[in-house]
């Protein structure tokens, strides 16, 4: 199968969608990888890392989208992106259907576009791309968090977050218990902050019980726990996810006017909507901004931080499903595979994903009724 890796034109989109070791094992297997130039520079990948293990090198967008039946990205397609989709081509990527634009879908659609969502993908009840991407994500929440606190600005609170023998450690408050709650957990707990966490499911919370063995307090959500969280915390991470759907705004704005002065918020939802009301996103080179005296650190894409890191776990996580779709095709890779199909969210010019054709009211069809030849 021809494979098409383009460069990330979303800006300051560091990761490249496969690395060297990724592209050699599709080569090994019989494939053409076509990877435009410079594509995994923001990585430190030369493109003679690629071309010398049998890549071709393109110089364009187009010539990738053209030469490719299978394009590979990371961020989520933009309009010009859709612009060089072919017909009936095939397309991974953390797609984030639910809150682009409409064009895109649209054009998915069109085309009569393959497009699988990696964030939708499962197995046995996991999210396993997105799973390695929340692990960086969970990780660097605490990270940035641990800078903001610093008296960097006038509003910097200037707390250590493990404080020190006599002095309270910082409140870390972490809003759901998934991967990247998980995570971010750990990382507070061994910087030597307090930290709560806060989530519906008590399966979820027992777990994070018995293994930080209740060093870290879980409190069931609802309205009013949240809101005390909210106001107690002096980091509030938003780790919110609502398989395919747009995060639900759990923290309202009154609820951050409660906050104390010079608090961060880190809203690692903010791919999905934001979990928080007065969340909007930034960006790598321009990342917080300051409302209600609290400041707001909402990137979407956190793992370009870590790119070259982000970039062979992807590789690892998403490498077994590019090799399916290009070694037995995409029909029968998603027919053999009921948790690859789950992140097809079109096929064949009809919207595969409940949820999303809901969202943009268009025609439901479950992707098993199509024919495979």
């Amino acid at each position: 199968m021809r494979i098409g890796i383009p460069k990330e034109s979303k800006f300051e989109e560091r990761r490249v969608a496969i690395a060297p070791a990724g592209v050699d094992s599709l080569i090994r297997a019989g494939h053409a990888v076509y990877i435009e130039k410079g594509a995994g520079e923001g990585s430190h990948f030369s493109d003679d890392d690629y071309k010398n293990l049998g890549a071709t090198i393109v110089y364009s967008a187009e010539e990738v989208f053209q030469r490719s039946e299978f394009i590979v990205k990371v961020a989520r397609l933009t309009p010009e992106e859709c612009d060089l989709l072919q017909e009936k081509q095939t397309i991974f990527s953390f797609l984030h259907l639910a809150v682009s634009e409409n064009k895109v879908l649209n054009t998915l659609l069109t085309k009569k576009i393959t497009a699988v969502s990696y964030e939708l993908i499962e197995n046995d009840n996991d999210l396993p791309v997105l799973h390695s991407m929340s692990e960086i994500a969970g990780q660097l929440a605490v990270q940035k968090a641990e800078q903001m606190l610093e008296s960097t600005s006038k509003t910097g609170r200037g707390v250590l977050l493990g404080g020190l023998t006599g002095v309270a450690p910082a409140a870390v408050v972490i809003l759901g218990a998934g991967v990247v709650g998980v995570q971010a957990a750990k990382s507070a707990l061994g910087r030597g902050a307090q930290v709560i966490v806060i989530d519906k499911d008590l399966s979820r919370l027992r777990r994070i019980d018995e293994t930080f063995q209740r060093k870290i307090t879980t409190v069931v959500a609802n309205p009013y726990t949240i809101a005390r969280g909210v106001k107690f915390a002096d980091v509030l991470i938003g780790a919110v996810l609502i398989r395919g759907e747009k995060a639900p705004h759990i923290v309202t704005e009154d609820m951050v006017k409660t906050m104390k002065n010079g608090a961060v918020i880190v809203d690692v939802s903010i791919d999905q909507g934001g979990c928080v009301a007065t969340s909007r996103p930034t960006t790598i080179s321009d990342p917080f901004f300051v409302k209600h005296n609290v400041f707001h650190y909402c990137v979407p894409n956190l793992p370009a931080f870590v790119s070259r890191t982000a970039s062979y776990g992807l590789t690892n996580a998403s490498l077994g499903y590019i090799h399916a779709i290009a070694d037995r095709g995409v029909e029968k890779a998603l027919m053999e595979d009921s948790g690859l199909s789950k992140g097809a969210c079109t096929f064949n010019g009809y919207c595969t994903n409940e949820i999303i054709a809901n969202t943009f009211d268009v025609e439901y069809r479950r992707i098993h009724f199509f024919p495979t030849n």
